[in-house]
């Protein structure tokens, strides 16, 4: 499965940076954005605008301020879920996403990982 990371960084130091080689060792293909860089942890990023519908799972690395105005694309993309990370997890930002019928799971990406449960898609 694909997951979609907003805010993904080439920082080592970033928990987005550790989501992604998280995911990749676990098998799953990353689409990294952010628009500050070209490519993260040498996979090509793309343009939040040029994401393709039906994600499986977005998994956010963003603050409330760089995620409100996301939210009507996001609902656009139909994910099964957006995983809001811990400091991604506004309570704006959770009611605004679940207005327009978006799966909300607030959960940090490497504890899913690590406890085998990422798989999960059961939102509650």
């Amino acid at each position: 499965m694909d997951v979609v990371i907003l805010g993904a960084s080439p920082k080592p130091d970033r928990f987005a940076n550790r989501a992604q080689r998280k995911l990749r060792a676990h098998g799953h293909g990353v689409i990294p954005v952010n628009p500050a860089f070209d490519e993260v942890e040498g996979v090509p990023t793309v343009p939040f605008e040029a994401l393709s519908p039906v994600p499986q799972t977005i998994t956010v690395y963003l603050g409330r301020d760089r995620m409100l105005p996301l939210v009507s694309g996001i609902a656009a993309l139909a994910p099964r879920r957006v995983i809001l990370n811990p400091g991604a997890d506004d309570p704006d930002v959770v009611a605004a996403l679940r207005t327009k019928g978006v799966p909300v799971q607030l959960a940090c990406t490497l504890v899913l990982l690590d406890e085998g449960r990422f798989d999960d898609l059961a939102v509650s």
